[in-house]
């Protein structure tokens, strides 16, 4: 992660009150113990309700258990289950297929996978911050 900007408050989308219901959560699903705790722990700063997943089969057992999020952040390459794999899961649930994704990665040649998921967009890691906090902020206007 980089450094926290200063002004990351005015990343927040236009009338966002703050309030989110279990329905307003952001999923992240990423097996770096570090990039996951430190994307929630901004997220929720910028007061974001988030949850956690470690890879792509605990991120399908948690969607299975409660109310889809709002959005997913995925990192793409995890072991057990990638984010490959896991799309393919997602997509297959009626239920869980209108969630959008935003992947995560350090690949550089993602542009191809993220069309053939039809991923929202993808962050490339190191994750900036200021980019994370406005994929996140589309998803949260009113």
């Amino acid at each position: 992660m980089t450094t926290r900007p200063a002004r990351l408050a005015s990343l927040r989308p236009q009338g966002y009150d703050g309030s989110l219901t279990s329905a307003d959560t952001i999923l992240v699903v990423d097996d770096d113990y570090d990039v996951r705790e430190s994307i929630a722990d901004v997220l929720r700063e910028e007061g974001y309700a988030v949850a956690l997943a470690v890879d792509g089969a605990d991120a399908l057992e948690y969607l299975r258990a409660n109310p889809p999020p709002r959005l997913i952040l995925l990192d793409w390459m995890m072991p057990r289950m990638d984010g490959a794999a896991f799309r393919v899961e997602q997509r297959k649930d009626p239920r869980l297929a209108q969630v959008p994704v935003v992947l995560l990665t350090a690949d550089t040649r993602l542009q191809s996978e993220v069309e053939a998921m039809a991923a929202v967009t993808y962050l490339r890691k190191p994750v900036k911050l200021e980019e994370l906090l406005t994929a996140v902020g589309r998803h949260f206007q009113n």
